[in-house]
């Protein structure tokens, strides 16, 4: 998923009078096949009827342009000044790119935007209704107040399955009741390459602690196929479908982008136990109800390397693999454009990827040349109408399945939960747990309150950098972004003497112990790419921070605040005792209550600590597998 961006609403006019004479020239019988309306009586408007019954009757109503509208996904910027669209163009879904939220970015402001586009879906012959998707990746991260978990790969370190599991219903009842009833998470990749932009919403670069942690999926969707129609729970995604985290370096041919998006060069046996054994789970044991292929491509060493197919056009994985051989029975939603990589003019990318198996296509802008397009596809033969309707047939089951025939706008039961209190100590804990113990010399932690303590660096004290990116927006920002506690406040709530200078430039003179938080700056997908003006390496200003109070105070602490294992060979020598945090969320104090011996450090590596940059990738099982840390590597304290 990507940033939105704005478009101009002529376009859109044009491509709706597009859409109108292209339907009108439909064969007579086509439109014939479904009656003016949808009387009381249908049998798809019985929920006492079994899904796959009310499948079968409503997709039989529906005309080829009802059912091409059931297909597209649109960007609430593109409808929003004029949601009527979503009638004309009988939308099946919109959603919220990163960063793109109602005016009110609030839980009602929120639910009550979700509910005018729902009543311009109802406002459609067949009233079919719209399905609202959203990253809430790491909690409701584009609503500002919400709750904000730790990111994946903090999640990892706890080695916690229940605790994620809890999360995401957290995060599911959160989102639920502010609107959409769709998230684009969890991802399930298994992170190959630090170097990649997107390593912290992976669990781990060992599939089987990815798997482990696919309880989210059952905190997202409940237990039961019933469940999914509970105000407390949402359909989940699984992504990106898959490989994505296992691409090589500098193969990424998307802008600047270094390693996200690019190709996995790899043979099939290999890519079944990293990469696919994920999915296999998250179908056959969580019945994933959609899943979103990636950008990035796959390219087979069995019959030589060079010739790469895009996820989003490969039909052996998509359909053969996915579909058939693994039994997904869900829905395939596109990425962010994501067709647009396809080789070929617009129209060979729409056909392309339908016919691989795609169900629904993100086209965030461009939803009307898409429908016209499919359309045209259709008319001339080059889309089978089986494959349109083994789609729409998908999508509609998760409808039906979620029970918004019956109850299409939002439950606002449990709106006041959102951020609660109750929540916010799911995500403390969570912080707490995902902290990792790397050094601790001479015992140095747990710290002590009546200790005079001396903190510096500027993420000890920024709730936008210890949240990281996909909060609030797309790339995440540093700041006072989200309300919470920053690590800082944390140690203040249990230490009285505290000084803090953020470039450790004020006097550290009578203070027993130095606290360094060094770390990264918000960053999303490959525009956090190593190489694309990211490093592994600690910023020049952090690595004075640490030399000064590290040779200045006798004990001293370092916490890494980042996305990701940094580059600290050099600097580990200098220092007492070092803590990876990772991207904590929004309660730092989590952070605290293992520094002062509330929590004990439980937290193990999910991925493998290098001692350079030029030592990627390395990962556990590698053959010549020298890191500064090793996989599973924590120490552990007692409270």
């Amino acid at each position: 998923m990507r940033h939105p961006h704005r478009r101009t609403a002529t376009r859109t006019r044009r491509s709706l009078i597009a859409i109108a004479v292209a339907a009108a020239v439909l064969p007579t019988a086509a439109v014939d096949t479904a009656f003016a309306g949808a009387p009381a009586s249908a049998p798809y408007l019985n929920p006492r009827l079994p899904v796959a019954q009310r499948v079968s009757d409503l997709l039989g109503r529906m005309t080829p342009q009802e059912k091409i509208g059931q297909m597209t996904q649109a960007e609430r910027g593109a409808i929003d000044s004029d949601p009527s669209q979503i009638t004309a163009l009988g939308l099946g879904s919109v959603l919220s790119g990163g960063g793109s939220v109602p005016a009110d970015n609030t839980p009602s402001g929120w639910a009550d935007m979700v509910d005018r586009y729902q009543a311009a879906a109802l406002n459609t012959r067949l009233k079919i209704p719209l399905l609202y998707g959203i990253d809430s990746v790491h909690g409701d991260n584009n609503l500002v107040g919400a709750t904000v978990f730790p990111h994946n790969n903090a999640m990892g370190a706890t080695r916690d399955a229940d605790l994620v599991r809890r999360e995401e219903q957290i995060t599911a009842t959160e989102t639920r009741a502010t609107g959409p009833q769709w998230v684009f998470a969890p991802c399930v990749c298994v992170s190959r390459d630090l170097r990649w932009g997107r390593t912290y919403e992976s669990f781990s670069e060992d599939p089987a602690l990815v798997m482990k942690m696919e309880t989210a999926l059952e905190g997202f969707q409940g237990r039961r196929t019933k469940d999914l129609a509970d105000p407390t729970h949402v359909l989940a995604t699984a992504k990106h479908y898959a490989g994505d985290g296992d691409t090589k370096f500098g193969s990424s041919t998307s802008g600047t982008y270094t390693i996200d998006q690019g190709v996995t060069v790899t043979d099939r046996r290999t890519f079944d136990r990293i990469d696919l054994a994920p999915y296999v789970l998250a179908v056959r044991k969580y019945g994933v109800g959609s899943i979103m292929p990636s950008f990035s491509s796959v390219d087979w060493t069995e019959d030589g390397v060079g010739n790469p197919v895009k996820m989003s056009a490969n039909k052996e994985l998509l359909t053969d693999v996915l579909k058939q051989k693994i039994g997904f029975d869900g829905f395939l939603i596109s990425d962010w454009e994501a067709i647009h990589q396809i080789p070929g003019d617009y129209a060979t990318q729409v056909r392309t990827s339908v016919n691989a198996g795609m169900d629904m296509f993100m086209e965030p802008y461009s939803s009307p040349q898409f429908e016209q397009t499919l359309l045209a596809e259709v008319q001339a033969g080059r889309v089978p109408m089986s494959r349109i309707d083994d789609a729409v047939s998908r999508i509609l089951k998760s409808k039906f399945e979620l029970g918004l025939f019956e109850h299409p706008y939002t439950d606002r039961t449990n709106i006041k939960s959102v951020g609660s209190p109750a929540h916010r100590a799911v995500a403390r804990e969570a912080a707490g747990k995902s902290q990792v113990l790397l050094k601790n010399s001479g015992d140095v932690l747990p710290l002590k309150k009546s200790q005079r303590i001396y903190v510096a660096g500027v993420n000890a004290n920024d709730m936008g950098n210890q949240a990281g990116g996909w909060t609030v927006t797309w790339q995440g920002g540093s700041g006072n972004t989200i309300p919470g506690t920053t690590i800082l406040q944390g140690i203040q709530q249990n230490a009285k003497n505290v000084t803090y200078s953020a470039d450790a430039s004020a006097p550290t003179a009578g203070s027993d112990v130095g606290v360094v938080v060094v770390g990264e700056t918000p960053y999303a997908e490959g525009v956090g790419d190593v190489g694309n003006g990211h490093t592994l390496n600690l910023s020049d200003a952090d690595k004075a921070a640490i030399d000064k109070v590290c040779s200045a105070i006798k004990k001293c602490v370092v916490l890494d605040v980042a996305g990701r294992p940094q580059i600290v060979t050099d600097e580990l020598p200098k220092m007492d005792a070092f803590v990876m945090s990772w991207l904590p969320g929004s309660e730092g104090a989590g952070v605290s209550d293992t520094l002062f011996g509330h929590r004990a450090y439980t937290g193990r590596l999910p991925v493998t600590w290098p001692r350079s940059e030029s030592q990627e990738p390395i990962n556990v099982g590698d053959k010549n597998y020298h890191p500064l840390f090793p996989y599973g590597y924590g120490l552990r304290t007692h409270r």
